[in-house]
């Protein structure tokens, strides 16, 4: 052999010895290599003929490491008492898909909620993930306590918002901002006595009744020898609201600089209302009811008729008598209660995107679903009617199809910064006019005074 062709065979094995030594070199995770792979070819010819061609390499990734394990809050008013063991469940679910996430629950009564909620705010111990009703929305909106999951739902491709109940995504959508995600909605029906009823020889309500048609029912159903009333619809400031809607009456216009409660329109729903216990004499006042409930007074067989919420089926279950349900009557027009409670993520959460999981987990997930309605915790505000099917076959009653009917009609109350403060005032107002201490028209023109006040 010549001692060129000894050079380069020396020099061919020199090159790839060096370069499978850069080959074998550590590289940083997940970054293509290019390695030049050297060959050695003996061709027919008087010398050797050495051949590179570049070859891309992809390392095998290092082994991901475990998410850390996160904690966060969850502050609920509505699962205590009764419902702690659906939360339980649904946790059971939701941490078998986040097994680095755990979910504390924490749980005040109503009354207390609010009050406790902004203790922990301001004492800088606020939970991760809390819950609220639509009508104390807007004041923690206003304040700016709410994260806007706006961004977080614009990338996450398992989420489709049409889900949701369109009115109930709506209602908690503030500036541009899906400041929560609706986990519940409710509304408000005519319960009758079907008992009662018969023995009237009437025909049952309908849903195009007016209140007119419940007050004439009413008078033909009254029956004091018996302690039995015609019907109930309390004079307060959540039935107010929908019974003014329902005269075409609005207590503000649409941007609120205007305060219209004391229009014409408002002045007569208060007056329909205040007449059903003072001039047709056809629902009980506060004296004749002796500190019972309505619907103490429904169950014991003392109302024909009782406008209150689908909450109530449980606690009506077992009457000893029949019962069903109806939209609820109108006056000029129709309008229904629409009440949802949401799931919001603290501004200042240390953990968004844990706290974004669950939320959209416990809002609108399937078994989730499932777990309230075979529970009856309230319905989940999601859009499909498949999830309602067992609902629906469920007595009593056994016209539950009129809470979806009522959907169409449904308003959402009026709401402030200062929620709370108008809903008192308000109420003191009423009351004032049930005691003959103001008229309807001089208790709406105050209640105009003090929401002017509390708008500025």
């Amino acid at each position: 052999m010549s001692t060129k062709s000894i050079f380069v065979r020396a020099m061919a094995f020199w090159l790839l010895f060096s370069l499978l030594l850069a080959a074998c070199a550590p590289a940083p995770a997940a970054t293509p290599q290019t390695v030049i792979q050297t060959q050695v070819v003996e061709v027919p010819v008087k010398e050797t003929v050495v051949v590179t061609n570049e070859v891309i390499i992809t390392p095998t990734p290092e082994p991901t490491q475990p998410p850390e394990p996160v904690e966060i809050t969850y502050y609920t008013f509505s699962a205590a008492p009764d419902h702690l063991e659906d939360l339980d469940q649904m946790i059971q679910h939701f941490q078998a898909e986040h097994p680095n996430i755990t979910v504390k629950v924490e749980t005040a009564p109503f009354n207390d909620y609010f009050i406790k909620l902004q203790t922990l705010i301001a004492g800088g111990t606020a939970p991760d993930v809390f819950e609220l009703n639509y009508e104390n929305f807007v004041t923690y909106a206003e304040k700016g306590l709410l994260l806007d999951l706006s961004p977080m739902m614009s990338v996450d491709s398992s989420l489709d918002p049409a889900i949701y109940y369109p009115r109930a995504l709506q209602a908690f959508s503030y500036n541009g901002m899906q400041l929560g995600l609706p986990a519940t909605f409710s509304t408000v029906v005519l319960y009758y006595n079907k008992d009662l009823f018969d023995k009237a020889g009437l025909a049952y309500p309908s849903a195009d009744w007016t209140w007119q048609d419940a007050i004439e029912a009413g008078k033909q159903l009254n029956d004091p020898a018996n302690g039995v009333w015609g019907l109930h619809s309390g004079v307060q400031f959540w039935e107010f609201y929908k019974k003014a809607a329902q005269n075409n009456c609005r207590f503000f216009n649409e941007d609120k600089t205007e305060v219209l409660i004391n229009s014409p329109e408002c002045v007569q729903a208060l007056e329909t209302m205040v007449n059903m216990v003072k001039t047709d004499k056809v629902m009980p006042g506060a004296a004749e009811m002796g500190g019972l409930s309505d619907g103490d007074l429904f169950v014991q067989g003392k109302l024909a008729m009782d406008v209150t919420g689908i909450w109530m089926f449980s606690a009506f279950k077992d009457a000893p008598f029949q019962w069903d349900i109806t939209v609820e009557p109108g006056m000029a027009t129709k309008a229904t209660h629409f009440f949802a409670n949401a799931a919001h993520v603290f501004a200042a959460t240390k953990h968004p995107q844990e706290a974004y999981a669950w939320v959209k987990f416990f809002t609108s997930n399937p078994e989730m679903a499932r777990i309230r309605v075979a529970s009856s915790w309230e319905l989940p505000a999601l859009n499909n009617p498949e999830y309602f099917t067992d609902y629906l076959t469920q007595t009593p009653p056994a016209n539950r199809q009129a809470v979806f009917d009522s959907l169409e009609f449904a308003v959402v109350p009026p709401v402030i910064g200062r929620q709370s403060e108008m809903q008192d005032g308000v109420n003191n107002l009423l009351q004032q006019v049930m005691l003959d201490q103001l008229t309807p028209q001089e208790a709406l023109d105050q209640a105009k005074t003090l929401i002017e006040s509390l708008l500025k």
